[in-house]
């Protein structure tokens, strides 16, 4: 996997299965109810959850809609979610070519997922495209970094040990969270009458060893970090980034989002 491979989000099945046990419940799965919340998801509805991963917020929706459908490029990802959930119809497909006829659903959702996309601008024309009349799209990306702090930090912490391009791989989820730089994306995607909140929310991982792990095992940093690395990534962020833990070794830091509700039709 080159270093392009990796900003867009590209992760093998292992990895996949550390995302639903670990990230899902630390940073993703707790962002699953706002964002349907945002949508004003009602039961009857059809659904499409644009990068969907392994389904959280898809499983959010079908409990809300009844007819959902989860997108993904990741086959992994895809694998996992079928597993969770085989009632849901998971596509392997691409944000910027929905394999989807127009007017499809009442409802589009991506949740984390936009930063991602090589094509930012053509995959909300896409989700506009396969939206009915009178129909919602809601997103959600992260922040920006330096609101972060935990990450923030590791940031710097990945750049000092691995370089820039290990660095930038980590920064990837973070590359929307200027406000004006999103608003230009949603106006050159055809969204120029969203409406954009940002919400307050919090990372929690057990401890700065799982935290570690996560993002150099479940995320794309394992081909920049091998096993003698991450021991070494591990050491040395329990020593620079120890301020984050807790009396019982419980990592919290703030972690906002925005969150963008669009109405086009």
């Amino acid at each position: 996997m080159n270093t392009n491979e990796a900003i867009a989000g590209q992760v093998s099945k292992p990895a996949a299965v550390i995302y639903e046990e670990f990230f899902v419940p630390a940073l993703f799965g707790p962002w699953a109810k706002p964002l349907c919340q945002a949508a004003d998801i009602l039961y009857g509805q059809s659904v499409l959850d644009v990068a969907c991963g392994t389904g959280a917020t898809t499983r959010e929706a079908a409990n809300r809609a009844g007819h959902t459908v989860g997108l993904d490029r990741n086959v992994g990802m895809l694998t996992v979610a079928q597993t969770r959930a085989p009632g849901i119809e998971w596509v392997e497909g691409l944000a910027e070519e929905l394999p989807f006829a127009d007017g499809s659903f009442d409802a589009v959702l991506c949740q984390f997922g936009l930063m991602f996309f090589e094509d930012k601008a053509k995959a909300l024309r896409e989700m506009r495209r396969v939206l009915r009349p009178g129909g919602c799209i809601a997103l959600s990306v992260w922040g920006d970094a330096v609101n972060s702090p935990g990450y923030a930090g590791m940031i710097t912490l990945i750049e000092e040990m691995f370089g820039s391009d290990a660095a930038d791989a980590l920064r990837a989820p973070f590359t929307l969270g200027d406000k004006k730089r999103l608003e230009r994306l949603l106006v050159d995607g055809g969204l120029k009458d969203a409406t954009l909140t940002t919400v307050s929310g919090t990372a929690r991982f057990n401890s700065i060893r799982e935290w570690t792990r996560m993002d150099v095992r479940g995320w794309t940093l394992a081909d920049f970090i091998d096993d003698k690395g991450y021991e070494a990534l591990v050491s040395a962020a329990e020593d620079r980034l120890g301020a984050f833990s807790g009396e019982n070794g419980m990592v919290e830091f703030p972690a906002p989002a925005h969150i963008v509700v669009a109405r086009p039709c």
